[in-house]
């Protein structure tokens, strides 16, 4: 059964909300955001997905900074890995966006991996992996992706590494960060990174894309 809170966010709510974030949904689209607002909303009763209740804050703070990126890196048709995925976020939003994203799920949460399984089934997508583990469990050769994405960084100095490993040739790790990690992370060495981009309705959230600085030219 749809949750209230959900129902009451209306179709010109949800593009007035994405507007800031230069993202105009299809209907297609806005069905399967209040979809999702349904299930993470019913979900998040029982094991505490988000401690943002508001559809409204949900759809800006989650969907439209997932979705933001989208308009700093082509992603369409891409293989995509998202790190600590948690409720879904980035990944799942920005399947929404670009549904040819072949997706691969890392989540060492299992509650969170039954979650996410449930939300893929209701939204109806296709082309998507779940990987129940921390992603250093995963061997980042089995994984071969052209974009890394992770709102949860913790660690990124391993995740550094990792990634290195697990984006093919010119791939991008796309990271959510506040301003301190931003400067942090900029400083790595052997990797090449964009400015930062403040994301919209923000002041201290930035998306930082970086990609590994190859050594050696890529094999003919």
């Amino acid at each position: 059964m749809p949750n209230p809170a959900s129902i009451a966010i209306s179709t010109r709510q949800i593009r007035e909300t994405l507007a800031p974030f230069a993202i105009s949904p299809s209907d297609e689209q806005i069905a399967r955001i209040r979809d999702y607002l349904d299930v993470l909303l019913r979900w998040n009763r029982l094991i505490g997905l988000t401690s943002i209740t508001d559809p409204i804050e949900i759809v800006g703070r989650h969907f439209g900074e997932s979705m933001y990126a989208t308009k700093l890196l082509p992603v369409e048709n891409c293989r995509l890995a998202d790190v600590g995925t948690g409720a879904g976020f980035p990944g799942l939003a920005l399947k929404i966006a670009c549904p040819g994203i072949q997706l691969t799920l890392i989540e060492s949460n299992k509650k969170k991996c039954a979650f996410l399984s449930e939300a893929v089934r209701t939204l109806g997508f296709a082309d998507i992996e779940i990987h129940a583990e921390r992603f250093e469990q995963t061997r980042p050769e089995s994984v071969q992706v052209n974009i890394i994405t992770s709102r949860a960084v913790g660690e990124f100095k391993q995740l550094l590494r990792w990634s290195s490993h697990a984006l093919v040739h010119r791939g991008h790790l796309v990271l959510w960060v506040g301003a301190q990690d931003s400067t942090r992370i900029s400083r790595t060495s052997g990797w090449s990174w964009q400015p930062p981009e403040r994301i919209p309705d923000s002041q201290r959230r930035f998306i930082l894309i970086g990609r590994p600085i190859d050594e050696l030219p890529p094999r003919q």
